[in-house]
């Protein structure tokens, strides 16, 4: 499969040859769940926590005798009936991570991938050097390369300007060819990529 080039002002640059070998029908579909799945819950900061019985403030008197005050039987302060009491069950702090092997991340970026570049969704410039940090350059650019909605920027490095030029765009989002990954690939509506960031992933998925 060959990938069109463009250049900053949206003329053809010819076309790149995609190295690494497409990922075709059903295949990959759970690896690309399985991956996605243990991104977000790594994602999740796990440190819910709630108060036992023992770990409440509270004296171990009895808070009235047991008999003959004509009230239901009561024996600690910490009673998870009584508020302020302890929590029954309640969350602890956690570890959310999943284990997902090297070869199903694998898989699940060249699937995530390959139906992006299958449904026309990718976009290669020659380049992305911007001449100052101005937000209205990069939007200029953005407008050029017919990219409206959400769109995700992959550079092989990091770019002072192009960080602050995009930065006060909220639809876009700027990541590296070598960070790039499956939850990545499948969020936003376009990905944009410089050429050699594009041929580091392709290099990433030939050899993996």
């Amino acid at each position: 499969m060959k990938i069109a080039i463009k250049n900053i002002a949206g003329k053809d640059q010819g076309e790149l040859e995609v190295k690494f070998p497409l990922v075709e029908g059903g295949k990959g579909t759970q690896a690309v769940h399985d991956t996605v799945t243990a991104y977000r819950a790594a994602q999740r900061s796990g440190t819910a926590s709630t108060k036992k019985v023992g770990e409440v403030a509270g004296t171990n008197k009895k808070p009235w005798r047991q008999k003959g005050t004509g009230r239901a039987r009561a024996g600690s302060f910490q009673s998870p009936l009584w508020v302020g009491g302890g929590v029954v069950f309640g969350p602890q702090p956690r570890d959310f991570a999943k284990q997902v092997s090297k070869k199903t991340k694998q898989l699940s970026l060249r699937k995530a991938l390959s139906e992006r570049l299958k449904a026309g969704d990718v976009v290669v410039v020659d380049d992305l050097k911007l001449n100052s940090p101005k937000t209205k350059e990069f939007a200029g650019l953005m407008s050029t390369l017919e990219l409206t909605g959400t769109t995700l920027v992959v550079s092989t490095g990091n770019d002072k300007n192009l960080s602050l030029a995009s930065r006060n765009i909220p639809t876009v989002a700027l990541t590296t060819s070598d960070s790039l990954n499956t939850y990545d690939v499948l969020r936003p509506d376009k990905l944009l990529f410089t050429r050699s960031a594009f041929e580091k992933v392709s290099d990433r998925l030939t050899k993996e």
